[in-house]
């Protein structure tokens, strides 16, 4: 991830630690010697201070700084007093080289080790301006001077503060060496360089694995969220942060579920308006369908009988025979379109659920064969032969009326469709629970895109709709209603040499 938090958490985390060990280095290099100038001049100071107060207690003794310094021995410090022990200690504390001189009898006290004669002519050097030394005024008070000075013998410098005390007799000359302050200066930078390295180090790793602990969280919110934009509402977050991180993954994962819901509400109802509108589509359809396919059935009976109803008007069959003829093609042709429009009732009073089935125990194979017998004449115009496959009773439970139209719309099907050998072949046989007859007939096979659309209102394997076949298109569709009323099933399959029809019933179960 090229702009992850943690990776700019780490970088700006080091970025500010090497910011602040470079800041510290060049404030050492630039102002550590003058803070520690300031500090030795403080020091200086304040032993002017302290010494001024014990010349002031000689003074009021009637004697001077140095036979005060002398007389102030004292056995319980072990030979030393402790007048003796403050300029000791003064001395050894802050590397305090001191001279202090009476100018009444030019004797002079040397209270730590150095050159006793080299100091006691240096500040009389100072305080007549001989020989004057390298030198820089640093501070300057009513009774003294404050100086960085410059030994050539010792090739070094020097804090000096000398002049008077305030009794204006007693010379002194206090000096702090300095010759290793940019050494110190330059070890300290060297020692803070090594102590920043490894504390660089040490924090990265820690602020790696820091920013890693409170970023997991984070990437893996992000990853939940890429998830939920892919609609995937099954990723959750797992962690058990009680921060802000941790509500967050909660709200996500509340947020997760009730757009699962809800997205799962939405395609659920724009499936049901996807399929009502397929629905309404296919009902536009069929009944674009439906008004062209009545409007054509019945054009043909309407014209003939026109037709025929105006020669009967203009005398063109004046004699009986012929006028016999022409009003039984009128009164057949109104016959088959009173067949039709029945048809049409009984077919919409069975989609619509109008039409409640009478059930009812019967046997099924005498019915086959009273439809069998019934349909006689019509089965000889055909030339057809007729067989039944069966000699079993078999009991159904079903509508006896609306079963024998199944059976002889199937017959009527079959005989309209005959070829060939002209041989129609009924079966019936039953499994226990069910009943299975099948409708054979020789002749051509249906071509298979055509065989679901065989239940269609009107249609016909013969595109042009001519009344070569017979029938209306409506006789199937009726089967297909009272076998779905009856909460069973039908078909149609292409067999070696012809097409066979079948539908299933219920067989009656006796109560044990």
């Amino acid at each position: 991830m090229k702009h992850s938090i943690k990776a700019r958490f780490a970088i700006v985390f080091v970025c500010l630690m090497a910011f602040v060990l470079l800041c510290t280095w060049c404030v050492n290099n630039l102002f550590l010697e003058s803070f520690y100038t300031r500090a030795k001049v403080h020091i200086l100071e304040m032993a002017y201070t302290e010494i001024d107060k014990v010349v002031d207690q000689a003074n009021e003794s009637g004697k001077g700084i140095i036979q005060y310094y002398y007389d102030s021995y004292d056995p319980d410090y072990k030979n030393e007093g402790p007048v003796q022990k403050m300029f000791r200690t003064m001395g050894e504390k802050y590397n305090l080289m001191m001279v202090l001189i009476d100018s009444t009898t030019d004797k002079f006290l040397m209270s730590t080790s150095g050159d006793p004669q080299f100091l006691k002519n240096r500040v009389e050097d100072y305080i007549f301006g001989k020989d004057m030394p390298q030198a820089s005024v640093l501070k300057k008070h009513e009774n003294y001077i404050i100086q960085k000075a410059y030994d050539k013998r010792s090739d070094s410098y020097y804090l000096e503060s000398w002049g008077y005390f305030s009794d204006n007799k007693t010379i002194f000359l206090i000096s702090i060496p300095l010759s290793s302050i940019r050494d110190s200066v330059a070890l300290s930078n060297q020692f803070l360089a090594y102590v920043g390295s490894i504390a660089l180090i040490i924090g990265s790793l820690f602020i790696y694995f820091t920013t890693k602990r409170i970023t997991t969280p984070i990437l893996q919110l992000a990853n939940l969220s890429e998830k939920m934009s892919g609609l995937d509402f099954e990723a959750k977050y797992t962690g058990d942060e009680k921060d802000e991180i941790g509500i967050l993954g909660n709200s996500m994962n509340q947020l997760s579920d009730r757009l699962k819901d809800t997205i799962g509400q939405l395609r659920s109802a724009n499936e049901e308006l996807q399929k009502d509108i397929e629905e309404k589509v296919k009902i536009d359809e069929m009944r674009k369908d439906f008004i062209a396919n009545v409007s054509h059935e019945l054009k043909t009976p309407i014209a003939l009988i026109q037709g025929y109803a105006e020669g009967l008007t203009e005398g063109m069959a004046e004699d009986p025979e012929s006028r016999d003829y022409y009003c039984e093609v009128i009164m057949d042709e109104a016959n088959k379109m009173n067949k039709m429009v029945r048809q049409l009732l009984n077919l919409t009073a069975l989609e619509f659920g109008n039409d409640d089935l009478q059930l009812e125990c019967f046997d099924l194979t005498e019915l086959i064969r009273g439809v069998i017998g019934s349909s006689g004449i019509l089965i000889q115009q055909k030339e057809a032969k007729v067989k039944l496959e069966t000699f079993d009773k078999i009991r159904v439970c079903a509508d006896e009326f609306k079963i024998e139209e199944v059976i002889t719309n199937y017959i009527n099907n079959a005989l309209n469709h005959l070829g060939g050998e002209r041989e129609i072949i009924i079966t019936a046989e039953e499994n226990g629970k069910e009943a299975l007859v099948t409708v054979f007939n020789t002749g051509q096979n249906i071509p298979e895109e055509d065989i679901p659309k065989l239940w269609t209102k009107f249609f016909k394997v013969d595109k042009a709709h001519t009344r070569e076949y017979g029938g209306s298109g409506i006789g199937l569709s009726i089967v297909k209603a009272i076998i779905d009323s009856h909460n069973k099933t039908c078909g149609v399959r292409n067999v070696k040499g012809g097409v066979e029809f079948w539908f299933t019933l219920d067989c009656y179960q006796e109560k044990g």
